[in-house]
């Protein structure tokens, strides 16, 4: 660790503590000495001048709370002495942008092995889809996945399952509970790093079998937003065709489907198959049909070979998730710095989880090109904001309690890190949940904060690779697109590097800056982009999926 602290804004009043500080410890930086009123332990803050009750606390330049209580220069800031502020005041006007993008020159001509569609985009994976347009069909997806999966060898294997067997022959040979409790059958760190690929489909990388619990049962728009999730799942670049199952007389129903799938691609061709159940008549019949035409799909997109690709075809989702005090300073600047080569380069990147953008609007706003796309963002974020506020609840309640632990303190603290993610380019775009990119450059897509949620909208968005950075960890994964989990701090790459890709937090050691890790990750992202790297989430078959309703989810 090469300094104690840091100042992330010279406009900010706090000081980040980079390793643990102690109450009476002297701490230098900048020409001044601060000496600490408490102990301040590492991703916390401590402030650099006394405040007065309802003084404003300012970090990555922007307001991010009020002291509540008088705070001595010094001393630590916490949920007991400082509450969630922001500015509410938003000026629109048309801007003039004068954006310049990072030096390319490394990447210009560079290309990656990809899966051509005929919508002219480029997949980074080449997946086949089974999905229900209904729960009750739920059951027969999963009868469809355990049909497929062993047979052709996509299926991992599950050592757990050897684990829990060893356990049993232990139990009949008298072992105690103390036996079974430090049994160790494989070295754990093992387990899940194994990746399945079918000899017989060598250019498919995988059947992936979504499940969910929608179709029928609530609001109309609810069943209308699943079917146009469905299409941008099944139109997805990185998706060859799909098999799909319909009840019959549930709300999603197959014509509302066909629709949406004609408004993300008028000229789709890629091979898909729509079974009624209803019409079908007995289950037996319903999957063996579904087997067989499945199997047909699949030697269609085996046809389909890796081709190079111009890295203008990549399209980046960011995300952050299980944040810590470290995100907003080294991974999520990092990832900004990667959208910014995307965006130089012609490609497209997709800022997400709208409560993570609250008390950021005005900066959003001054970098969105165009004036009605302005005005759409604060629409979404005040139409939001009030939803959660309708049942009680409040951007300010987003932060969860390993954030708070970690150092993030107030929404506005969290959200002004989280939107380190988006780099610097102008916005191009404004999309609600679940549209689809339309524009190179960056955009702004409406969805919750929620991991899972939010990164199925940006995979539905047509998001070919997925960015997510956290400094606690979380296995999070997408069916479709490859998500690659980027640490904020070395202590969580090294205990969960299981789950983990990338580490940035050689930029709080001051081993690297920036601009040296967000070079490293896309260097990265083109091999993952390539299929010559395999990430954690695909070789853990973290296929999380979940459609976001759209009540209030944070």
């Amino acid at each position: 660790m090469k300094q104690k602290v840091i100042k992330v804004n010279a406009e900010d009043n706090v000081l980040v503590a980079l390793a643990n500080l102690t109450k009476g410890e002297e701490v230098k930086y900048n020409g001044e000495t601060f000496v600490l009123q408490t102990d301040v332990t590492a991703k916390h803050k401590f402030v650099t001048t006394d405040l007065k009750v309802g003084d404003e606390i300012h970090m990555y330049g922007v307001l991010v709370g009020k002291a509540s209580e008088p705070i001595t220069k010094g001393s630590r800031i916490t949920t007991s002495n400082v509450k969630h502020a922001v500015s509410g005041e938003f000026v629109v006007k048309q801007n003039t942008i004068n954006w310049k993008a990072p030096d390319v020159s490394k990447w210009k001509g560079k290309e990656f092995m990809g899966y051509h569609r005929s919508d002219g985009k480029v997949g980074t994976a080449n997946y086949w889809l089974v999905i229900p347009l209904v729960f009750c069909e739920n059951r027969n997806i999963e009868i469809l996945k355990e049909a497929f999966l062993k047979e052709l060898g996509f299926a991992k294997p599950n050592n757990y399952q050897q684990h829990v067997k060893k356990l049993i022959k232990l139990k009949q040979t008298g072992a105690g509970i103390e036996d079974i409790l430090d049994f160790q059958f494989i070295d754990t760190d093992g387990y899940a790093n194994q990746f399945g690929k079918s000899p017989d489909f060598p250019n498919i990388d995988g059947i992936k079998f979504l499940t969910h619990e929608g179709g029928c049962g609530g609001i109309r728009q609810d069943a209308n937003v699943l079917c146009s999730l469905l299409a941008s799942y099944i139109t997805h670049p990185n998706v060859a065709g799909a098999t799909v199952l319909s009840l019959g007389c549930q709300n999603a129903q197959i014509s509302i489907l066909e629709e949406e799938i004609k408004k993300h691609d008028p000229n789709f061709d890629r091979p898909l198959y729509i079974l009624d159940h209803q019409q079908s008549g007995s289950e037996q019949k319903l999957l063996i049909e579904a087997i067989n035409k499945t199997f047909a799909g699949l030697i269609h997109a085996n046809e389909t070979k890796r081709e190079p690709a111009p890295l203008s075809k990549l399209t980046i989702g960011v995300k952050c998730g299980g944040s810590d005090g470290f995100s907003g300073i080294s991974a999520n600047p990092a990832v900004g710095y990667v959208s910014d080569i995307i965006v130089g380069l012609g490609g497209s990147s997709v800022l997400a989880e709208f409560p993570e953008l609250c008390g950021v609007e005005q900066e959003l706003v001054n970098r969105t090109i165009k004036k009605e796309d302005a005005e759409f963002f604060l629409q979404l974020m005040k139409k939001y904001a009030a939803n959660a506020a309708a049942v009680g609840s409040g951007f300010d309640m987003n932060p969860s309690p390993g954030n708070i632990k970690d150092g993030l303190i107030t929404d506005a603290m969290k959200s002004a890190g989280a939107a380190k993610k988006g780099g610097t380019s102008p916005i191009v775009d404004v999309l609600d949940y679940p549209q689809q990119v339309k524009n190179p450059g960056l955009s702004l897509l409406c969805t919750p904060g929620n991991d899972v949620e939010a990164v199925t909208g940006l995979a539905a968005a047509h998001s070919n690779i997925v960015l997510f950075t956290t400094g606690l960890g979380t296995p999070t994964g997408n069916p479709v697109t490859p998500t690659i989990k980027i640490s904020s701090n070395t202590t969580l790459y090294n205990k969960m590097h299981d789950i983990i890709d990338v580490n940035t937090g050689t930029v709080i050691e001051g081993d690297e800056t920036i601009e040296q890790a967000g070079s490293r990750m896309f260097d990265y992202i083109i091999k993952v982009a390539s299929g010559e790297e395999i990430i954690s989430a695909v070789r853990n078959g973290q296929d999380d999926f979940i459609p976001w309703k759209r009540g209030v989810s944070l």
